[in-house]
């Protein structure tokens, strides 16, 4: 694949990843009530925050892939951290379905995929950091 290409390919997943989590913790954290009646169907009662405090983490996501976004030419290494950060997501959505008493079947889909595809984006991103580093590595 041509640099070119593959830069404006790396940017089109991290603008998708920014914007994907700045949709989930803007409903965590400001409607934790629609959370819930998406996922779960059912009345909003979290009297532990717990919605609120994933709001919070995906909120990090976004500050970390913002900054990825802006800077990952310059520091390729930027993409192995949001790799990382994606990695940390692989098991806890596949936990959260089993461990759910009730699901809708928007929370059935996105729950099922969003592991292989962290999987993926990760691999992605590594990849590219490869890529990318040796390239830099060599211009020196």
């Amino acid at each position: 694949m041509q640099s070119s290409t593959h830069i404006k390919l790396i940017n089109l997943l991290l603008l998708f990843l920014v914007l994907l989590d700045i949709g989930l913790s803007a409903i965590c954290l400001l409607r934790p009530d629609l959370w819930v009646k998406l996922m779960h169907g059912i009345d909003f009662i979290d009297t532990l925050g717990v919605i609120r405090r994933m709001g919070g983490v995906w909120l990090a996501f976004v500050l970390f892939q913002l900054v990825a976004l802006l800077f990952w030419q310059k520091y390729p290494i930027l993409l192995v951290l949001v790799a990382g950060i994606r990695f940390t997501e692989i098991f806890s959505d596949w936990f959260y379905w089993y461990s759910a008493g009730q699901l809708t079947w928007f929370a059935n889909f996105g729950l099922l995929i969003a592991p292989p595809s962290n999987i993926i984006f990760g691999i992605i991103l590594i990849t590219t950091y490869k890529k990318f580093s040796n390239r830099n590595f060599e211009k020196q």
